[in-house]
């Protein structure tokens, strides 16, 4: 069955096949929008009910589900009764709409996309992302508080694309095709100076020299007139360099890295056959580079490199396909995937090379990259084969002396040193290794990934000032060599620090403020394995750390908890006062991930098992966070604590006991 499309950017619709589907009543397609605002999150139904109602019915929660009905049957017309549905679904609490094409995820993803296109292609490619717009972003429900927020960052998104779209038209010397849209763009947003500095600029270079002065008078008269300001430094340098007709302001000739890369594709294009298997590696090559650029080039690099390989397999040659999975040693240190099924796909085909490769020891270097590959991609489990896999792919490198082989060995290692609490010195031996290795032999990432290792391992050691020393190092390398994703972690270990040193202020202060400048950082960097549900899961730790605050507290009914909902519902149970649902949920945890929060999610747990005296789930928790003990649970993440292990050992001791 085709696909349903969603269309926020104007009127909410949904269609299939081009054809509008009935939504039946404004509360029903309010239904819809709120879910589409949680974007594939889990909105809880006493939320829908709170945002759908001032003075929720008695019968809301009914009312809510009837609504639910009736938008499967619009929306999944074909499912046959009793049969889960599958695209909005009932999970915990709530529900969540399992869409997957939304113009205004396509939009985003356009607009991130052209960051890294030359500048005409960026210039079509952003045309073609604002004709998506139909309208204000969910026009119907500009009065809801709950869309106020995204419609706002939708409509932000919207008018910056068009003035990169400018942007674009004036770096790729048609000045004159932004014209018209920035004057129509202005008339509407007459506050936007990018947007009035562009414009003046364009006139400008097209000869209209009296005409972008002029613009640059009605900006400064509207500026003055409406805010009562002087017009920015941009604008005020571009007034002076026209009148002075500085030569710097005429359409910038292109740099010399572009010209020389321009030249060495083309020439790529005219000796390479287009079916030619170097075409493969080199995309490999480009693609290792493009992952660590920030902006949209990490998502872009995976689902790019997924394609890589599915070419390798299809040309039947082993090799190939060996040194295509292998070639990708982008070095990583979050243990939890950004994408699951993607990641098992790359594991599944690393595993099929290793069976076909000829067993030879000319083969010890590709079977050591796939190896490895199958050890970082097998991230956040406890899978035997995946420590095997890290062990052997050590071994070999080690065995071959390749300094390289043995950084990309290494973090399948560290990749693999998750499998229960307390191993952060582990790691901090696994960090120490790749920060002198890489240092000796030039292997800039791999030294960054060696200095965040240190700084996530010492913060668990509660050794700050070594884990300052790391983070400033990584911060160096990253500017230096233009490593833009570094600085998550680095933001996010300060964030931590301030929380485990005294920073914490529920409802809004240090740590909060400094773990929502986290949350802008991850916005848009393609890595949804760290940044779905990290922020409230950092807070609720925080409050939890001091132990001010009781976990009916400190936890947050209304927070996108993301991969980590399952270990928060029995706190949410517990916060809406439910204490059987709460205990019934204790006993049915499964242990968490093999990842570096999995300290946390254990005294998460213990929280709420201390509240109710549930003694087996408190034993539970003492087997699991003994090994931390001296440690700071949770701060091997480099992100968040949850406090001294130690303090949480004492409590869940002294419960235990107590008769």
């Amino acid at each position: 069955m085709d696909q349903v499309a969603f269309g926020v950017l104007g009127p909410v619709t949904a269609e299939r096949a081009g054809l509008p589907l009935a939504l039946k009543g404004p509360r029903h397609r309010a239904v819809l929008a709120r879910l589409l605002v949680a974007r594939g999150r889990v909105v809880p139904v006493a939320r829908l009910v709170a945002d759908l109602w001032e003075e929720p019915p008695p019968a809301a929660v009914g009312t809510i589900r009837t609504f639910v009905g009736d938008l499967r049957r619009a929306l999944e017309p074909d499912r046959p009764p009793r049969t889960p549905a599958r695209l909005l679904v009932t999970d915990g609490p709530g529900y969540a709409l399992r869409a997957e094409k939304v113009d205004a995820w396509l939009f985003e993803q356009a607009v991130a996309a052209a960051v890294q296109e030359e500048p005409a292609r960026a210039a079509h490619r952003l045309r073609e992302a604002l004709e998506l717009w139909r309208g204000p972003a969910y026009a119907e429900f500009a009065d809801e508080q709950w869309c106020g927020g995204e419609r706002a960052r939708l409509t932000e998104l919207r008018l910056r694309a068009v003035e990169q779209r400018a942007g674009a038209l004036l770096a790729a010397d048609r000045a004159a095709e932004a014209v018209p849209d920035l004057d129509a763009h202005l008339t509407g947003h007459p506050w936007r100076e990018e947007a009035w500095r562009l414009l003046a600029l364009a006139l400008y270079r097209t000869g209209r020299q009296g005409d972008a002065l002029a613009v640059l008078r009605r900006a400064r008269a509207t500026f003055a007139g409406r805010l009562g300001l002087d017009p920015g430094r941009a604008l005020r340098r571009l007034e002076a360099g026209i009148l002075a007709q500085d030569p710097g302001l005429d359409a910038e000739p292109q740099t010399a890295a572009a010209r020389v890369w321009s030249q060495a594709a083309e020439a790529y294009d005219r000796n390479v056959a287009a079916g030619a298997t170097a075409r493969l590696e080199s995309t490999v090559g480009l693609l290792r580079t493009l992952a660590v650029t920030g902006s949209g080039g990490l998502a872009a690099a995976r689902e790019h490199r997924l394609a890589a390989i599915t070419a390798a397999e299809e040309t039947g040659d082993p090799e190939l396909t060996a040194r295509v999975i292998g070639a990708y040693d982008v070095p990583a240190i979050w243990p939890r995937s950004d994408d699951e099924p993607g990641a098992a796909r790359i594991v599944r085909a690393a595993e099929r090379a290793l069976v076909r490769l000829p067993a030879t020891p000319a083969q010890d270097p590709a079977r050591c990259r796939l190896l490895a590959t199958v050890a970082l991609e097998t991230r956040g489990t406890r899978s035997g084969r995946a420590v095997a896999a890290a062990a052997e792919a050590e071994r070999l490198a080690r065995r071959l002396d390749d300094p390289a082989l043995l950084a990309f060995a290494l973090n399948g290692v560290f990749m693999q040193s998750c499998t229960r609490t307390g191993l952060a010195p582990r790691r901090d031996t696994v960090g120490a290794e790749l920060v002198a290795l890489a240092a000796r032999h030039g292997l800039a990432t791999y030294e960054v990934l060696g200095h965040l290792i240190r700084t996530q391992a010492r913060a668990a050691l509660a050794d700050f000032a070594t884990a300052d020393a790391h983070a400033t190092a990584a911060d160096r390398l990253a500017d230096r060599h233009e490593l833009p994703l570094v600085r998550v972690f680095t933001q996010g270990y300060r964030a931590l620090r301030l929380a485990a040193t005294g920073g914490t202020a529920h409802g809004g202060g240090g740590t909060e403020a400094a773990y929502r400048e986290v949350g802008r950082l991850l916005d848009g960097p393609g890595m949804p394995g760290v940044r779905d549900g990290l922020l409230p899961l950092a807070l609720l730790c925080a409050r939890l750390a001091g132990r001010s605050y009781g976990i009916r507290d400190a936890v947050d009914p209304g927070a996108d908890w993301g991969p980590y909902l399952c270990w928060i519902r029995p706190a949410l149970a517990l916060a809406a006062d439910d204490e059987m649902a709460a205990r019934d949920g204790l006993r049915e945890l499964p242990e968490p991930p093999a990842d570096l929060v999995q300290e946390a999610l254990w005294c998460v747990m213990a929280a709420v098992a201390l509240e109710l005296g549930d003694r087996p789930t408190l034993r539970r928790c003492l087997t699991a966070l003994r090994p931390a003990a001296g440690q700071l649970a949770g701060a091997g993440s480099g992100l968040l604590t949850a406090g001294p292990v130690d303090d949480w050992l004492r409590a869940i001791g002294e419960a235990v006991v107590t008769p």
